[in-house]
């Protein structure tokens, strides 16, 4: 059994544990923590009653940053990042967001083909900006236009 639901500040220990697990440099504990409160719309996707991923994403009027998602490895390659990502999407149409934004390291060739194959369109690119073991790596900027 699916659920997607609201990420509590109850789940968030697990959801740093899923973050660790995921991201070859994960956030912070403060800096995951910190994503949290009246300008964030974070979920949580539960199989058969066990956190599997989450999503936290800023909104700023009618604009929305996808700033996290993740899938703990058990649970990826399965097409649960594309339901949670697609429940995303349907919540911020609700709310009339106009536009997503995300930010994916350039090297994440599996997310891009995800984040284009839901209509995200590339926009831009930032140098140098995710660090890497040797060296840093550019990150893509990708934009979904829902108005």
């Amino acid at each position: 059994m699916k659920k997607i639901s609201i990420l509590t500040p109850a789940d968030i220990a697990e959801a740093y544990q899923i973050e660790q697990a995921s991201h070859v440099f994960p956030w912070t504990k403060n800096v995951f923590a910190s994503n949290h409160g009246e300008h964030y719309l974070n979920y949580k996707l539960s199989v058969n009653h066990c956190l599997a991923g989450f999503s936290m994403t800023q909104l700023i009027i009618d604009e929305a940053t996808l700033f996290n998602i993740a899938i703990a490895p058990q649970y990826q390659r399965q097409g649960y990042g594309r339901l949670l990502l697609e429940y995303l999407i349907e919540q911020l149409i609700i709310r009339h967001v106009a536009t997503c934004w995300l930010e994916v390291r350039q090297s994440n060739l599996g997310a891009i083909a995800l984040y284009k194959s839901l209509n995200f369109k590339t926009v831009s690119m930032r140098k140098n900006y995710y660090p890497c073991t040797k060296g840093n790596e550019n990150a893509v900027i990708m934009k979904l236009s829902l108005a």
